[in-house]
């Protein structure tokens, strides 16, 4: 039995995320029903973490055990070959039979894309989220590290998360600006429900003068969700990588 890693990039528009679902578009099912396709084989692709619909990636991590004998460097040409355009698989390698895309996962890096031009864009709507008041990027800027850390994510978790703990620990953050968009990432060792798009959410309002930079550690502190930001659209959202070591 082979254990195959695949990176995946995908588009998630038109997806009602990651998860299997019956009667709904999921990336994850897509892609099985791909590899099933060329193996013959049903298989139960394990991703690093499920994406909600909407939500894109750069580089989302899955692995599969398998019997077929496929050379390893035809994996990706022959699953890319029954998929749709909107999903690629950048690499696929065979590993160790006990790695496991998410019990494995040390690291992973999310990156938020804002347009903070006044009237957005066509082209890329499904891309970005459009925020037309003018954002103070060097107030998000001292917000931004205060997340850096371990804490008690509770304030920035959507109802109805299944996680025991909301304990998570953000590696690294960085927000940058390039013309009139706006560039928010964060590395930590897991996320919550929703918890991206709420930090986020908290970020802008950061900008937009609602909150003070230093009210972030009352934030967190207090736990309470309507503290916090709003939960901002998932179209702007990007699992960027996921590390394992």
């Amino acid at each position: 039995m082979r254990n195959i890693k695949l990176t995946i990039e995908y588009d998630g528009k038109d997806f009602n995320g990651w998860q299997k679902q019956p009667n709904k578009l999921n990336i994850q099912g897509t892609i099985e029903q791909a590899i099933e396709s060329i193996t013959g084989e049903k298989v139960e692709l394990n991703a690093s973490g499920r994406t909600d619909a909407g939500v894109h990636a750069l580089g989302q991590v899955a692995n599969f055990k398998t019997n077929s004998q496929i050379p390893i460097e035809k994996f990706a040409i022959a699953i890319n070959s029954r998929l749709k355009k909107s999903i690629i698989i950048k690499n696929a390698e065979e590993v160790e039979e006990r790695f496991h895309s998410r019990l494995s996962c040390k690291k992973k890096t999310y990156r938020y894309v804002i347009n903070n031009s006044t009237y957005g864009t066509a082209i890329y709507r499904n891309f970005e989220t459009h925020i037309p008041q003018k954002l103070n990027i060097e107030k998000m800027k001292q917000a931004i590290k205060y997340f850096e850390g371990e804490h008690d994510f509770r304030a920035f978790k959507a109802s109805g998360t299944s996680s025991k703990s909301s304990v998570r620990t953000i590696y690294k953050t960085n927000i940058h600006q390039e013309n009139e968009k706006i560039y928010i990432e964060l590395t930590g060792n897991g996320f919550l429900y929703n918890m991206v798009r709420i930090i986020t959410g908290t970020l802008v309002d950061v900008g937009l003068g609602k909150i003070e930079p230093n009210k972030i550690p009352e934030i967190i502190e207090v736990g309470k969700r309507e503290n916090a930001g709003k939960t901002l659209p998932p179209n702007g959202l990007y699992l960027i990588k996921v590390m394992y070591e």
